[in-house]
């Protein structure tokens, strides 16, 4: 079995990342509730990696800084995980699982706000500690269906929307 690497995303050509999101789900992915939270932020660097194998880029993490905007008027810091791409000719070898376990282990080890994601209930709860206890509430500015908003760690439960985390100029 072939040693994959791990590695920073920010070592990787921006273009190669993009061809891959587009293989991985296509070229209409722009259109999804999960890019309108994340809409004008940058990935957080610390947070976002790459599965190499060889040469070859076959996986990809991003993890984005949004934020729940509470009804009540407060701000929740969070970090949402995905995009999680995998070659489609990988897929099934577990490439995303280790993608998502060292982003996860970076958060924790970097006291990152908590993280959140759009994405199967039982997969990402079995195998990642994901939930809806703290999102039963929350709100996307596109359709979502509310069982795939899921959180982990100490997320905020009030009911609110989510939105983009994005750092106003001095």
């Amino acid at each position: 079995m072939p040693v994959i690497a791990i590695v920073p995303l920010a070592e990787i050509d921006a273009t190669a990342t993009e061809r891959l999101l587009d293989r991985a789900f296509g070229p209409d992915r722009h259109r999804r509730t999960a890019y309108l939270i994340r809409l004008g932020t940058n990935a957080v660097p610390a947070l976002s990696f790459a599965a190499i194998d060889g040469s070859a880029l076959i996986g990809t993490i991003q993890c984005w800084p949004v934020r729940l905007v509470r009804d009540d008027g407060g701000s929740d810091p969070l970090v949402m995980v995905g995009p999680i791409a995998v070659e489609p000719t990988r897929q099934g070898e577990g490439i995303g699982q280790q993608l998502t376990r060292h982003a996860i282990r970076a958060a924790e080890e970097s006291d990152a706000p908590p993280l959140m994601l759009i994405g199967d209930p039982e997969y990402y709860g079995r195998f990642f500690g994901f939930d809806t206890r703290a999102t039963a509430l929350w709100r996307a500015p596109g359709p979502v269906e509310q069982r795939r908003l899921l959180a982990r760690g100490a997320a905020p439960a009030g009911a609110g929307m989510l939105a983009p985390r994005v750092a106003v100029p001095a």
